[in-house]
């Protein structure tokens, strides 16, 4: 059983995000959860080892204490996500957050036209971040400069992809696994992909499955986390 030293002194939670949470969301909860049961100080450290959307699940890494100084090291290593992409259709923050803005013709849109296209999206690539995204620009995120409806000159930024497979194809859904470097967007990824297939599209599904060699697998929910501890103490 884990003491409240084990949690002031480092450790590495893994957590399964649900949908609809924020990753800020996530840690605070669990960052209560603790506090309530070990009666941890007011200034016990935990963070998350880079964000994912509300609207993607998978592996979120928090770490605690002392090992909050491994975050910027766990956050350099390669991601794995899987997910589904939509084509025929495009959205302003590229994935559901937002309604429909456009619509595309798919029928043209063949398995051998997407392995043609795949090529073009492996190794060193420029990638524009979202205009719903957490990056600041002049000192404000751009989801704000968004959401005022600011028109904002978005600089494309170097990425790299691993690995590109596409696991299921039945229109106008495309299911993908991914392996990419940190700061990898996968909503532009979707974007992109569709513009490059001559019509639109957007991310409806993403989960986060590998961090470096962290696994979703071993992860839990915070949900179970919570019960975990309240075992271990009856």
């Amino acid at each position: 059983m884990k003491t409240a030293e084990d949690f002031l002194e480092g450790q590495v939670l893994l957590i399964d995000k649900p949908l609809t949470w924020s990753s800020f969301q996530a840690v605070n909860k669990l960052k209560y959860i603790l506090k309530r049961q070990y009666n941890l100080p007011k200034k016990f450290k935990i963070g998350h080892a880079g964000t994912l959307d509300p609207l993607a699940t998978g592996l979120l890494i928090v770490c605690t204490g002392k090992f909050t100084k491994k975050i910027t090291e766990i956050q350099g290593q390669a991601k794995e996500y899987t997910g589904t992409i939509t084509v025929g259709a495009t959205t302003p923050s590229y994935d559901m957050e937002t309604e429909v803005n456009a619509t595309f013709p798919t029928e043209h849109i063949t398995a051998e036209l997407i392995q043609q296209t795949i090529p073009q999206f492996l190794g060193e690539i420029d990638q524009k971040p979202p205009v719903f995204s957490a990056i600041k620009k002049d000192g404000i995120r751009l989801y704000e400069h968004a959401r005022a409806g600011e028109e904002v000159e978005i600089q494309a930024r170097k990425t790299t992809i691993h690995e590109f497979e596409i696991t299921k194809f039945v229109l106008p859904e495309i299911e993908f696994r991914v392996v990419c470097s940190k700061g990898t967007y996968i909503r532009s990824l979707a974007y992109d992909f569709g513009k490059a297939l001559n019509s639109g599209a957007y991310l409806s599904v993403l989960r986060r499955t590998k961090i470096g060699d962290y696994d979703v697998v071993n992860a839990i929910t915070p949900q179970t986390f919570e019960q975990s501890l309240h075992q271990t103490e009856s």
